[in-house]
């Protein structure tokens, strides 16, 4: 899905400091009156006296209730009269027209934003106070996302404490001051603080320190956990870094100290940050800390059950990096062939003997450790530290850990006095196991949910899972699973969700050991053959089942048959069957003795399993209310990384193509479903439903009987729902073919825009029909007060399904749309011819949908069950759309499916390395066939020394072959064979698990660069050739790059030149766009018979792409543009696929008057330019005749230098080319200039022919679609374009051979990986030949909105960063040319060896310093403004009023000196900031002449990919560090300026953040107070940036900046009144000047004076007009100036004052 990139801007997790923040901000709240009385924060968009509210939604339906209301609302935030309140109504009114509460349709009072009308009271309106944000995410918000209080509004506004609750934030956050007095602060500022370590000898190591800080604040002496802000605080003074880690001893230190450690990095993987890098310090030290990790439990075995739980999730968190070396090597040997130690004989004879492999080496391992065990036992030797084989963590911590799960889950249900003493018994430390209600220890279900967490995480990794699969099976841990009484109780829905996804992965369709995939024939071969072979034992050896043995398959594969059948056998027999006969299940096993067990473990082995993908066609692709709100599949957005969720992750590796697409296919549905259910809460919010005065005791009430309130813009309530038409089921299927319904609503009260928008619903838009049965009175109120109580608790909105009365939501796809008259609207089939158009008549619409066919059978099916439910169709009162760019998930989700449900053929060169597997560079061009020996780079370098420099590692040889003296381009380079480079290299083996990591890769190409440094150096041939002459034109001659490309640009150009894969790493402001050009223009011209694919995540990058890409050597008509961001490209052309047939059938037109004009000069009949076929014709007739006779005579005449000239054929055609066309100095000359002319009428008739096809096809569509499939050779359109389409790409035939793909970091995977397969397979090859991935992995990822779909499954994991986790070789451009060298240096720490292109030192604008001032970046320490530091005006809505003022302040200064607005951009890492700067910048700023509004107010994440001159950056924080420690986001926000960068923050917060250091070392070594030089201008400045500056002015807050500010606008005020003294003073000048030299001439003669009058009268004319167009020159300035300032540029009066 396309998304904004700022979604996630308000999203974090909990930091300390602020201990326990939510992961994710709410940037839109729910606003009710439940927020307004727990927060006492004002929840209007405009809450302001005297604003008038923005044209939006949630505007009350009757005057006289919002006015009651308004008081209430207002009175919050009304600091002072007629101040403009903040941003929220304003910022919406001007994005989307009002999306925040405003004046309602047909309603022109002024109302605040969000009045609604209460039926009766306020008991009975659930929906009182919806404007502004009414619960919606910074989606609806436009410009501003949520409420944002004014400055005054919010340094007012009293801030909120939240008392800890689920999901919410603990009681009173700290502050900075709390912290610093903090009893763990003062131990890390005395014992390992940076500070301490910098001294010549630090403090001595304590270990009774360790252990007394594990006691008192990790939970060691607790048996309940410790609290987050405790754990984070230490984790985030570096206690780890600087304290565990470095004085860690395997043999002295204690289990405190170990189990420190672990819960260190437990928390350092929840806040998504670095985990293993300190390790790297002292990494042969790493595996005998692993060692005492995995010997603690059998050593300490009175572990408490949260210690049990944090060392379960330690165990995760390291199986889930495999990526690190470090740490892959040690803990992939726990899940080797050791293991099978603990399988039962039976088993492993079993398994045995399926690996013949495998038994062999088993044997040579019994052989050796008996060997050794006997020199031991014998004592002919000493073996240091033997232990047998049975003992070793290899064959004992899997066990072990399967142990714990069964006795936890035999447990967790027990009385507190039986699992105490159960708990005794197993060593471990058990905590109550019911408290009061019957509720479960919440420790112990969280172990069990964990460690099935872990078995799943195991399954779903071909590594993890080759042997572990059949100890599972062995142990038959998942019948046990849901056998236990755990199962069936009512608080482990969530623990019944995790065992189903482990259900799945135990009998995922894989070959365990070659990891190959079974296809379904295989599968059901292997599960016949299994009951075959269970029947011939039944007939053999178990007579009572005789009759079964005789049975077919598919009634034993029955679960209830087989079930009863094995009833008769008793209970010994049972047992004898399932251990000795099938060894299922060992005899030791004490759940052999369960009879039930047995039979279950009998019937899930040998029962049919119905095939995934059946279960996913079944699948309806809608959300339903069922699954909308249910938070173990959709979490709420405040996930705090402490529990476990029910669902995919997507890590390194996957097991197949088809568990690759289930996953992504699952979370990509939930992730929409989220996004749908806070679209529905805010429907709801808004409308406001409420049942009739006379009807309020029935329940549930008839549609008709519910009324709405209030109103939204994307809801209408329905006047008509029917279903028209029920298809029969296709064949083999149990679903209708297709349901129709006709929905019908009125848009006669909508305001006309909103109108319009519900107008232009068309074809495949989705809806979502809504049932809703408001409750009565009591139940709301009673609803009212648990939210309220909740509210106050911090925790979730509670049961919004029954406080608004939703009952149902289902999914509909729209056919068609007609008016009154039942005229089609918004026709695209081509059944409304455009001639025929006219506006709709009437209000009235009806919309014919689709219905969601196997939704609508699962309904019928329950309605058939239960006698006497509720039809869910007939019950329908809303109707609900959401915007057009969030709303199609259905065909992404549609794509995927068809994935999943074909063959699907993947390039096999690139099969293994999307799963993960193999060798990462196999599928670099070095290893790659077919690569291309000689490559043209055409106009890649500019001179030969450009060549050297471009190939340092080769011996470069020249041939000239052009017809000047002196190396010119274009070159053509011929290369050695790639492969015998290769050769020379050691051979890399092939890798199963996670390869290397990001270091090992870089490692790996700095060996390779040093070996290519001692090896003699290789040879490349360079040839330098004059290209051919294209014509006598000068509009023939092509464009050339001026682009000095670095040697690695040009590495990256030759690799993606060549097939295979390439990865290119940009940082910011390495040209990675003109490097992905040039690889598309020398792609054209060396394989111009193949077609790319150019796919982005935006459609701005794509449209930037694109056009550069116009503007190369490569002609128009092999362009498209496909996708609805083609309107935004600014070219002169269209090349939409519409525009671009146009533009052939113009061409036509165009050439065939050339070839008419042609016709006519060589004396033809001008029939021949009638169509293109007769055009050929003339053209071998009549032109190619002429040509080759042209040339004969040439030859024949001696190649005179007259001969050209004179028996040209062509001349009159080309008379209009610049003359003379031939020179007649020599006859070679004249002959290429000749040969020019002809290959422009060669090309003209080639267009021509290629045009032919147009002219032969009648129909507009078969126009388009022959260009799509066949003309374009380089197609461009988004991710998101490409998989919405995809099934109209295979239908066409669409054929592309290479894909070039920028933004590659900020795509989602699926969505990167859908365009690989836009085409059908070749007899059975995909055709692709390249793929080229360009994008930036430290920069931020993909948008995903919800934070535990985030955090837990990584769904905002690119495959493009997948790939280099894995360790695939990729090139990373190392000079950029974008900032100046100092401001680089504050992120070139995250890249290799990021460096400076020769333009930052050589150009003026980097030479000089920044005027006014005195330094080019800085940070400029914000203490609290009045009182206050941060503040949340709404809950999790970030706003910071010192820094907004001292931001503003330094723009207006900046203004004032002279600095165009354009060049100033304001960056903030929080939506509310940003509101809240905006809403300033519109008071202060907007309309004052001096200042005009910046070039951009946006968020650090919206920003990604742009850049400014001077960026000023507001961190927001001040007692926690948010989402900025986030290293990605953080290079975003220090790369996006140029020439100056000034940070806003404060200082002692950041700088404390382990994260943060290399680039806040940097900023905070400087002056933290603002320096200025006052008396510098932007217009003069002269001071070079070598310069010291003069003396500053140094600023001592945002209150003095704002001083500065009035002194100098004072200034220049008195300067504007001046200048308008004297604008006025000129013309009155001149005007008695005139008069004076008329007096003076009055006294001359009659002709004289005549004359003189004459002239006179001319001059005052002359000077009239001269003043008049002065006057019309002013008034055109002042019209600029104007529109200067719409754009944001300022200063728009400076000439009208």
């Amino acid at each position: 899905m396309e998304q904004p990139a700022d979604q996630q801007t308000d999203q974090e997790q909990q930091q300390p400091m602020a201990m326990d923040d939510p992961q994710q901000a709410d940037a839109g709240a729910a606003a009710d009156p439940a927020t307004v009385a727990a927060t006492g924060a004002d929840t209007t968009e405009g809450a302001a006296a005297g604003s008038e509210a923005a044209a939006g939604e949630g505007g009350a339906t009757d005057p006289a209730a919002a006015a009651s209301q308004a008081p209430k609302i207002v009175s919050q935030a009304t600091p002072t009269k007629g101040r403009r309140g903040s941003g929220g109504a304003r910022g919406r009114g001007r994005g989307r027209k009002g999306r925040g509460g405003s004046k309602t349709p047909g309603d022109k009072s002024k109302t605040p934003a969000g009045g609604s009308k209460a039926p009766t009271g306020g008991s009975r309106t659930p929906g009182v106070a919806r404007g502004g944000v009414g619960g919606k995410k910074k989606r609806r918000g436009g410009p501003r996302a949520g409420p944002a209080l004014g400055a005054k509004q919010a340094q007012q506004q009293p801030q909120q404490q939240v008392v800890g609750g689920k999901g919410g934030r603990p009681a009173g956050a700290l502050t900075v001051d709390e912290i610093v007095k903090d009893r763990l602060t003062r131990l890390a500022e005395e014992n390992w603080s940076p500070a301490v370590r910098q001294l010549g000898k630090p403090p001595p190591f304590k270990p009774e320190l360790v252990e007394e800080i594990y006691n008192t604040e990790l939970g060691g002496a607790q048996d309940k956990p410790p609290s987050a802000r405790r754990v984070q605080l230490l984790e985030i003074s570096q206690y780890l870094e600087n304290y565990l880690w470095p004085h860690f001893d395997a043999a002295a230190a204690s289990p405190a100290h170990v189990m420190s450690i672990l819960l260190m990095l437990n928390e350092k993987f929840k806040e998504q940050v670095s985990a293993w890098a300190c390790f790297q310090e002292r990494k042969d030290d790493f595996p005998a800390f692993l060692h005492r990790v995995l010997t603690l439990k059998a050593n300490h075995p009175g572990m408490r059950m949260h210690e049990r739980v944090a060392y379960l999730v330690f165990v995760i968190n390291a199986f889930q990096s495999l990526e690190e070396e470090l740490v892959r090597g040690q803990v992939l040997r726990l899940v080797s062939l050791p293991l099978w130690h603990s399988l039962s004989r039976g088993r492993l004879q079993l398994e045995l003997h399926d690996q013949p492999q495998l038994a062999r080496h088993w044997k040579h391992l019994a052989k050796k450790e008996a060997k050794a065990a006997r020199e031991v036992r014998e004592g002919a030797a000493v073996v240091d530290g033997y232990v047998p084989i049975q003992q070793r963590p290899e064959a004992t911590f899997i066990p072990s850990l399967i142990q714990e799960l069964l006795d936890a889950l035999v447990a967790v249900t027990q009385p507190p006095a039986q699992q105490a003493q159960q708990g005794a018994a197993n060593g471990m430390a058990a905590g109550h196991a019911q408290q009061g209600g019957g509720r479960l220890d919440r420790q112990l279900l969280l172990y069990c949910e964990r460690s099935v967490e872990f078995f799943t995480d195991m399954l779903s990794q071909l590594p993890t899972r080759r042997f572990l699969h059949a100890v599972l099976e062995d142990q038959a841990v998942l019948v046990k699973c849901y056998m236990s009484p755990l199962y069936k109780h009512p608080q482990g829905r969530l623990f019944v969700q995790l065992v189903d996804l482990l259900r799945f992965y135990m009998s995922f369709p894989i070959h365990d050991h070659t990891g190959d995939p079974l296809g379904e024939e295989e599968v059901n071969q292997t599960h016949y053959d299994r009951v075959q072979q269970l029947q011939r034992l039944f007939f053999k050896h178990v007579p009572k089942l005789r009759e079964l043995a005789l049975a077919n398959c598919g009634t034993l594969e029955k679960r209830e048959v087989l079930r009863r059948e094995l009833a008769q056998l008793g209970p010994q027999e049972l047992r004898a069957l399932v251990t000795r006969q099938l060894r299922l299940v060992s005899e030791e096993d004490p759940w052999a003795d369960d009879a039930a067990f047995l039979a279950e473990v009998m019937v899930s082995t040998y029962e049919r399993r119905r095939p995934q993908a059946e279960l996913v066609n079944e699948m309806p692709l809608y959300p339903t209310e069922a699954l909308l709100f249910d938070e173990n599949q959709v979490p709420s957005v405040h996930y705090t990384g402490e529990g476990v969720l029910a669902l995919p992750k997507l890590n390194l590796q996957f097991l197949t193509f088809h568990d690759y697409l289930l996953r992504n296919f699952n979370l990509f549905r939930l992730e929409a479903t989220y996004e749908i259910r806070e679209d529905v809460v805010d429907v709801l919010k808004r409308m406001g439903a409420y049942l009739g005065e006379n009807d309020v005791a029935q329940q549930p009430a008839p549609s008709e009987e519910v009324g709405f309130s209030g109103w939204a813009r994307m809801a209408q309530p329905l006047d008509k729902f029917g279903i028209t038409e029920v298809r029969k089921p296709r064949v083999g299927e149990n679903k209708p073919a297709a349901v129709t319904a006709e929905v019908t609503i009125n848009t006669a009260g909508m305001r006309s825009d909103i109108r319009k928008e519900w107008d232009d619903v068309k074809q495949h838009d989705v809806l979502f029909l809504l049932s809703i049965s408001p409750p009565d009175a009591p139940t709301a109120f009673a609803h009212q007060q648990q939210q309220q109580q909740q509210h106050r608790q911090g925790g979730e909105e509670v049961d919004v399904m029954g406080r608004y009365g939703l009952r149902y939501v289902r999914g509909a796809e729209v056919i068609e749309v007609r008016d009154e008259d039942g005229k089609l609207m918004n026709d695209f089939t081509g059944r409304v011819r455009p001639d025929e158009w006219s506006p709709p008549v009437g209000t009235v619409r009806t919309i014919t949908v689709a219905l969601d066919t196997a939704q609508y059978q699962l309904d019928l099916n329950y309605l058939a069950k239960h006698t006497g439910s509720e039809d869910v169709y007939a019950s329908f009162n809303l109707l609900m759309r959401r915007k057009p760019k969030e709303n199609n998930f259905k065909a992404v989700l549609e794509s995927i499916r068809d994935l999943m449900n074909e063959d699907m053929v993947v390039p096999p060169w690139l099969h293994d390395i999307l799963l993960g597997y193999g060798d990462p560079g196999a599928a670099q061009y070095t290893n790659m066939p077919g690569t291309l020996r000689t490559v043209d780079f055409k106009d890649t370098f500019l001179d030969a020394d450009h060549v050297r420099e471009a190939f340092p590692e080769h011996e470069v040889e020249f041939v000239n072959k052009s017809k000047g003296e002196e190396l010119q381009r274009p070159f053509r380079i011929t290369f050695p064979p790639f492969k015998e480079q290769e050769e020379q290299q050691p051979a890399k083996a092939k890798r199963k698990a996670g390869a290397a990591a990001e270091g090992d890769a870089a490692a790996a190409q700095q060996g390779t660069a040093a070996a290519a440094a001692a090896s003699p150096k290789k040879k490349l041939l360079v040839e330098s050739y004059t290209p051919p002459d294209p014509g006598p034109y000068p509009q023939d001659v092509p464009p050339q790059n001026t682009v000095r490309f670095t040697p690695v640009q040009t590495g990256a150009i030759l690799s993606g030149v060549q097939p295979g894969l390439t990865m290119v790493v940009g940082p910011p402001g390495t040209g990675k766009t003109d490097t992905a050009v040039q690889i598309m223009h020398i792609l054209y011209h060396n394989c111009p018979n193949q077609r790319t694919l150019l796919v982005t995540h935006s459609n701005q990058a794509l449209n930037d792409l694109f056009t550069k890409i116009v503007e190369r050597d490569v002609p128009a008509r092999y362009l498209l543009r496909l996708g609805m961001g083609e309107q935004e490209l600014d070219t002169e052309l269209d090349f939409s696929r519409v525009g671009r047939v146009n533009a052939m059938l113009a061409r036509r037109l165009e050439l065939l008057a050339e070839v008419e004009r042609l016709a006519k000069l060589l004396g033809v009949a001008e029939e021949v330019a009638y169509t293109c076929e007769t055009a050929a014709y003339f053209w071998l007739l009549h032109v190619l005749s002429r040509w080759e006779k042209f040339l004969a005579q040439c030859a024949a005449r001696g190649r005179s230098e007259e001969s050209v000239a004179e028996l040209f054929p062509f001349k009159g055609y080309f008379a209009d080319a610049p003359q003379p066309l031939f020179k007649g100095r020599s006859y070679e000359e004249d002959m290429e200039k000749a040969k020019g002319c002809f290959r422009h009428l060669k090309t003209m008739f080639q267009e021509l022919e290629e045009i032919r096809p147009f002219e032969l096809l009648k129909t507009q569509a078969d126009r388009v679609n022959y260009l799509s499939t066949k003309q374009a050779k380089i197609v461009a359109m988004t991710c998101t374009h490409a998989a919405l389409k995809r099934r109209e790409f295979l239908e066409l035939g669409f054929k592309y051979d290479n894909l070039l793909m920028e933004e590659a970091g900020q795509i989602l995977e699926i969505e990167t990986f859908i365009p690989m397969l836009l085409q059908r397979p070749d007899h059975g090859v995909n055709r692709l030949k390249r793929v080229i991935l360009i994008g930036d992995h430290h920069q931020l990822p993909p948008v995903v909105k919800n934070m535990a779909i985030q955090k837990y499954s990584r769904l905002d994991q690119s495959l493009f960063t997948r790939f280099i986790r894995l360790g695939t070789p990729y090139i990373e451009l190392n000079a950029q040319g974008r900032a100046r060298p100092s401001l680089a240096k504050l992120y070139n720490w995250r890249y290799r060896q990021l460096g400076d292109l020769p333009a930052v030192a050589a150009l003026p604008a980097f030479q000089l310093a920044n005027p006014g001032l005195a330094l080019d970046f800085q940070f400029v320490d914000v203490q609290d403004f009045n009182g206050r530091g941060e503040s949340e005006p709404v809950a999790y809505f970030y706003q910071n009023l010192g820094e907004a003022e001292y931001v503003v302040s330094l723009y207006q200064y900046m203004r004032l000196l002279g600095y165009p607005a354009s060049k100033i951009s304001i960056l903030t890492t929080y939506n509310g900031q940003k509101a809240l700067l905006r809403d300033v910048i519109e008071r202060r700023c907007a309309n004052h002449p001096a200042f005009g509004r910046p070039a951009k107010v946006t968020t650090v994440d919206k920003y990604q990919g742009q850049q400014n001159d001077y960026v000023l950056l507001s961190l927001v924080r001040t007692r926690a560090f948010g989402h900025l420690r986030d290293v990605r986001r953080l290079v975003v926000a220090m790369s996006r300026a140029r020439l100056g960068l000034y940070v806003f923050g404060r200082a002692h917060l950041f700088g404390n953040c382990y994260e943060l250091q290399p680039t806040f070392s940097q900023l905070l070594a400087r002056p933290m107070q603002l320096c200025l030089v006052p008396q510098e201008r932007y217009d003069s400045m002269t001071r070079l940036i070598t310069q010291l500056p003069p003396p500053a002015l140094i600023v001592h807050g945002p209150q003095h900046m704002a001083q500065i500010v009035a002194q100098i606008a004072a200034g220049w005020e008195v300067e504007q009144l001046m200048q308008q003294q004297r604008e006025m003073e000129e013309p009155m000048q001149a005007q008695a000047q005139a008069e004076t030299q008329l007096g003076g001439e009055a006294g001359a003669g009659d002709a004289q004076q005549e004359g003189s009058v004459d002239e006179g009268g001319g001059g005052g004319e002359e000077d009239g007009a001269e003043g008049s167009e002065g006057e019309e020159e002013s008034e055109e300035g002042e019209e600029e100036s104007e529109g200067d300032e719409a754009d944001g540029g300022g200063g728009g009066e400076l000439g009208q004052r």
